[in-house]
């Protein structure tokens, strides 16, 4: 088992930034690749962004390329999102996901979810 734990969500006027962070524990961190997603209400799941196991190699959804970076330190079991630019679009609850597959954008394809954190962008 994995647990994952987000944080870092909260209220952003439009332009501004934020940094998520989802810390791991259970099993090896570093076998895991790391996924973001996001729900907004009345919407399905969507990709955000994911990174592999080593970090080597990211995907991003159209949507947030050039926004937002994703990135992981596997010395501390974490797993982070910058957010730049945020639009009142970007809006939803973020979650992060472990995967023992490379680098997955479908959320079917993860194995454990965090609880969630909610990021609200006003206009």
């Amino acid at each position: 088992q994995v647990q994952l734990v987000e944080s870092g969500g909260g209220l952003v006027q439009a332009g501004g930034s934020l940094r998520l962070s989802c810390v791991a524990s259970g099993r090896t961190f570093s076998n895991y690749a790391m996924g973001w997603f996001r729900q907004a209400p009345g919407k399905e799941r969507e990709f955000v962004a994911a990174i592999s196991y080593s970090g080597g190699r990211t995907s991003y959804a159209n949507s947030v390329k050039g926004r937002f970076a994703i990135s992981r330190d596997n010395a501390k079991n974490t797993v982070y999102l910058q957010m730049n630019t945020l639009k009142p679009e970007d809006t939803a609850v973020y979650y992060c996901a472990a995967s023992g597959r490379l680098v997955p954008t479908s959320p079917g394809l993860y194995d454990y979810w965090g609880q969630g954190t909610q990021v609200t962008v006003s206009s």
